[in-house]
């Protein structure tokens, strides 16, 4: 038998971190024996609903978030997010949803889909009040969504990270693989990311211009009140700012 998407793998219960903004952290299996966490991130407008950072949820999750609203629109921020599997659940919510996918215009799609609305700095986005970020110096295109509530709530792909430590969806392999990586830090830059996309630092002065207070990142736990703090201080001791 062959199977159209891959199965939903572990993960949590949808959570409400601001009002019509949730989260839900869930798995994904890297490789035989790597599994590691990722969030999912979903903003409700009214009764439609878009998801950042996909990830594939069990009939119970798809009730839960189908008693949210409507899913209407997929957002992927980057094109290294999980390396091969990058997008690897865009493909089951916009079938069975009829959503649309928003991405980037150089991004491409390793499941064979097609854009159907360009992410650009100014354009339209899926829903109100937010503006897109875009990191000009990445080889690979990588943004960030910035959302004006609540003081500011940053949503991110692989870029700025919040892993403290592996979590419950963490094999014992890809746990002890990524502490030796530099991983498991508070307010971190994304190191594989970092390495392959080679972003420069004048994309990470600009990303602290932007007014922000949390994070909400698709690796890691959120960052509540001091995300601009945080990422302040890790900048400036990366790139010496």
């Amino acid at each position: 038998m062959i199977r159209e998407y891959p199965l939903a793998t572990p993960h949590g219960k949808i959570k409400e971190i601001f009002e019509d903004v949730f989260l839900v952290t869930g798995s994904v299996v890297m490789a035989p024996g790597i599994q590691l966490s990722r969030n999912m991130i979903i903003i409700r407008e009214d009764t439609s609903l878009t998801l950042i950072s996909t990830v594939r949820l069990d009939d119970k999750g798809l009730q839960a978030l189908e008693a949210l609203g409507d899913v209407k629109h997929v957002v992927k921020l980057g094109a290294y997010h999980l390396g091969d599997n990058n997008g690897i659940d865009d493909p089951f919510y916009l079938n069975r949803y009829n959503a649309k996918l928003w991405a980037m215009p150089e991004m491409k799609h390793s499941t064979g889909l097609s854009t159907t609305n360009f992410l650009t700095v100014g354009a339209e986005l899926p829903f109100k009040d937010a503006l897109l970020f875009s990191y000009e110096t990445s080889k690979k295109p990588e943004g960030l969504l910035l959302i004006n509530r609540a003081g500011g709530i940053l949503i991110s792909g692989d870029s700025l990270q919040n892993w403290l430590e592996p979590d419950e969806y963490f094999s014992e392999v890809a746990a002890t693989a990524m502490k030796k990586f530099g991983f498991f830090r508070a307010a971190n830059i994304g190191p594989k990311w970092l390495r392959a996309c080679e972003a420069k630092a004048s994309d990470f002065s600009q990303v602290l211009e932007l007014e922000f207070s949390h994070l909400l990142p698709s690796h890691g736990r959120p960052i509540i009140a001091t995300a601009k703090q945080e990422f302040s201080a890790t900048i400036s001791e990366l790139f010496k700012l």
